[in-house]
């Protein structure tokens, strides 16, 4: 399939660039028998007791600073992943490219560019990254939100059931934006059971499908977990006739890669799982989701998911009702297509 069969129009206005006041408050479209338009919190009216609802728990870590080189120019650095040996991959920004053995001056810290892969740089640290990232860094906003982090940003890009010790993700999984206590403590009376898996979210899950040909495209790596007890409880729910709930694409990606092969154990290890349109999900059967970029590997998953029939008329429904878009936009519940 060619990458431009996945544009669609994104009128600007409707790009959400900052959180509603309350979480759940959003607005969710559903797509089953007939679509529908509702209100986050009337998820429970399509969940039943037995189903299971599977959460990416990962935190985000303030993976953007600002800095200079030694020259003086200015730099933007945006971290992609922590490597070994006080490295750390990233992306960085500068009026003129960076060579390697450039220094960049952090605040009152310092690096080194030592390598260059692609798209990304290894800057080489003298102390552990994260450490430098957690005192200096900004809350790495996508770069669709037209604005500097705010005071605000530091609760609600993140979700309410994020594991804080994990610091590993430099985007937050933002279908559980609009999650808040109280509504998971409905969900739980219910008698819904919830799980949890990890999928680190790095920053080029916002870079486009660039090939001319979806299938030439080299997705990103993302580390994923998945324990055994979460294939467990996947396999247990199937087989009592009940439905499995993702709670966004990265928790999709994470649930089938683990199994890609009918496994029936966990997978622990970097995924470039690429779902595109003729992928048979194995885990998922139910998608919560925002709307996403036009031509973005996640708009694709989601064709794949519901047929791209089906996801270009929703996503016209979305602009003609002016639903808002993107990570503080509104979300998506999706029935995955059994054809």
């Amino acid at each position: 399939m060619k990458t431009s069969a996945f544009d669609y129009y994104l009128p600007e206005e409707l790009i959400a660039n900052y959180p509603l006041e309350r979480r759940s408050s959003s607005r969710l479209l559903i797509q089953s028998e007939k679509v529908e338009h509702k209100l986050f919190t009337d998820i429970i009216d399509y969940l039943n007791d037995g189903d299971l609802l599977v959460l990416n728990n990962t935190s985000v870590i303030p993976a953007r600073v600002y800095g200079a080189k030694d020259s003086g120019g200015a730099v933007e650095v945006m971290l992609e992943r922590i490597l070994e040996d006080n490295k750390a991959l990233v992306q960085m920004r500068s009026s003129r490219s960076i060579k390697i053995g450039t220094f960049i001056n952090l605040d009152s810290y310092k690096a080194k560019c030592i390598d260059r892969k692609k798209n990304f740089f290894i800057l080489q640290f003298d102390r552990p990254p994260l450490d430098v990232f957690n005192v200096i860094g900004h809350i790495p906003l996508p770069p669709y939100i037209k604005r500097l982090d705010e005071e605000i940003d530091k609760e609600r890009y993140a979700t309410v059931y994020e594991d804080k010790e994990l610091q590993d993700s430099v985007a937050a999984p933002t279908a559980g934006l609009h999650f808040d206590d109280e509504l998971l403590e409905t969900i739980k009376k219910m008698g819904v059971r919830i799980a949890s898996v990890n999928l680190s979210v790095g920053a080029g899950t916002f870079q486009p499908v660039k090939t001319e040909n979806i299938e030439d495209h080299d997705i990103h790596s993302e580390y994923v977990e998945v324990s055994d007890e979460v294939v467990d409880k996947v396999n247990k729910t199937k087989a009592l006739g009940n439905k499995v709930f993702a709670v966004g694409t990265t928790a999709t990606r994470a649930l089938e890669t683990a199994f890609m092969n009918n496994s029936k154990k966990g997978f622990s290890g970097y995924t470039k799982l690429f779902i595109y349109p003729g992928y048979k999900f194995q885990a998922v059967d139910r998608l919560i989701t925002n709307f996403h970029l036009p031509q973005s590997s996640l708009l694709m998953l989601v064709s794949a998911f519901i047929g791209y029939d089906n996801m270009k008329q929703l996503y016209k429904i979305a602009v003609d009702e002016k639903y808002r878009f993107l990570s503080y936009g509104d979300a998506m519940l999706l029935k995955k297509n059994e054809i």
